[in-house]
């Protein structure tokens, strides 16, 4: 697999290269310190992956995975950068990956097997509308250490917050983020229903409503064993939601 490293800083691209050439059928055949140097390198050497820094001078990284983006036979772009703010842009920008500064061995392993098996309609399926006025969010962004991840919002089962951050249950698992429930019940009011103060639940997953006595009523998920309850207040506006 032929890779370019793009950054400005020269320290930067030694330790890619390092990290690189210690691994199995992967050769760097180029360095470029900007976007323009970049696409210029692409044409003539025509790599498998570019591992790209966003904060750039002249064309910056997101500026040059776009125009990548474009070409017929694009590569792989792999963001690496020291700040995890642009992780958004990147994804929209078609980026595979977001590693964070200092790359780790592991994670560029990781990056790089994962950019073996995406090809250009698989790539497509990554793409972000950003939040724009335009659009609302495909996916919804957790940080696990130094990982970024995206979750479909169709893969999204609920939201429930717990004390200062919202647990997201999806198909892969669980994330935790720090967005307020509020906030998320109106930017995704389509697709999900209060059912108590502290949750959100997708409206396409709801199987049945269950009665306990007392007032006390829960809630099953088609693909969720886990019932959650419903408050008396919410109840009301539940039944009239899900026609139950």
């Amino acid at each position: 697999m032929k890779l370019l490293i793009v950054d400005d800083e020269s320290l930067a691209r030694s330790r890619l290269r390092q990290l690189v050439e210690r691994l199995d059928d992967c050769t760097v055949v180029g360095e470029a310190s900007n976007g323009r140097e970049a696409l210029e390198l692409f044409a003539r050497e025509n790599p498998d992956v570019v591992l790209m820094d966003i904060r750039m001078p002249g064309m910056d990284g997101l500026s040059a995975a776009r125009k990548l983006a474009e070409l017929e036979h694009p590569p792989a772009v792999i963001f690496t950068t020291a700040y995890d703010r642009f992780a958004l842009e990147a994804f929209e920008a078609r980026g595979v990956d977001y590693l964070l500064k200092p790359v780790r061995a592991e994670r560029l392993q990781a990056a790089l097997d994962r950019s073996r098996r995406l090809n250009r309609a698989q790539l497509e399926q990554v793409e972000l509308v950003s939040d724009n006025g335009y659009g609302g969010r495909r996916h919804i962004r957790a940080r696990m250490g130094d990982q970024l991840h995206l979750i479909p919002i169709e893969d999204v089962y609920f939201f429930r917050a717990e004390h200062k951050y919202v647990v997201v249950r999806h198909r892969g698992g669980e994330v935790l983020v720090e967005e307020p429930l509020k906030q998320l019940e109106t930017e995704f009011s389509d697709r999900f229903q209060r059912i108590h103060r502290n949750a959100l639940v997708a409206v396409d997953q709801v199987a049945s409503i269950e009665k306990l006595g007392r007032g006390r009523v829960r809630l099953h998920l088609r693909e969720v064993e886990e019932p959650l309850d419903v408050s008396r207040r919410m109840l009301p506006a539940v039944r009239e939601r899900l026609g139950l």
